[in-house]
């Protein structure tokens, strides 16, 4: 039960906010009584905790499963930017991180915390994926862009309110980022996958 509790106050929180849902919210989409989510977390900061945590694993699964597909480097980046945007588009309007900064600061500190670690491996062997394949410049300063990149990204995250603009944001930073280090190579399959957006 405390699983699928959960997982519908994920689906929950993602979809409307974590500001607006409240626990009679979860207890009514889920027919159960709401002494029932009291039995396992003892306030909605607790669920909200619980639920980052999960999307968090959920996230880096999906991202592991495209990494292991094997796609070149730039591809690679385009498919994790997909599966955000579906992940993310049932949402409200409003960016669910830029929620969690504004209304539970010390999760969020908590949340990037994890994440920045998490991205920056992610991203330093995209960079290292990408000079093998020729589609990156070998003389990058690695830990220099990688901390260029999810500065940024955080960044857009943070102070984006709306999903649909900070996803749009988003989009520009990677052509950005990809262009700074793109080998000829690397720019002809950037302008691929910028294709395969627009038309």
């Amino acid at each position: 039960m405390k699983e699928k509790i959960i997982s519908k106050a994920s689906e929950l929180f993602l979809k409307l906010g974590f500001k607006s849902v409240t626990m009679d919210d979860i207890a009514g989409e889920m027919c159960i009584s709401k002494k029932t989510i009291y039995k396992y977390f003892c306030n909605k900061e607790v669920l909200i905790e619980e639920s980052t945590s999960m999307v968090h694993k959920q996230v880096h699964q999906i991202i592991d499963t495209i990494v292991a597909k094997n796609y070149n480097a730039i591809y690679e980046n385009f498919e994790i930017r997909e599966m955000f945007r579906d992940m993310f588009k049932n949402n409200t309007d409003t960016s669910a991180i830029y929620q969690l900064k504004k209304h539970y600061p010390e999760i969020y500190q908590n949340v990037m915390s994890h994440e920045i670690e998490q991205c920056s491996h992610y991203f330093r062997e995209n960079i290292e994926k990408g000079i093998r394949e020729n589609l990156y410049r070998k003389d990058l300063n690695i830990d220099i862009y990688v901390k260029f990149y999810y500065t940024l990204i955080f960044h857009i995250n943070e102070t984006t309110m709306s999903e649909k603009e900070a996803q749009k944001i988003e989009l520009e930073a990677l052509e950005y980022h990809t262009r700074a280090m793109a080998t000829s190579e690397g720019i002809l399959e950037l302008e691929k996958q910028l294709k395969k957006i627009t038309t």
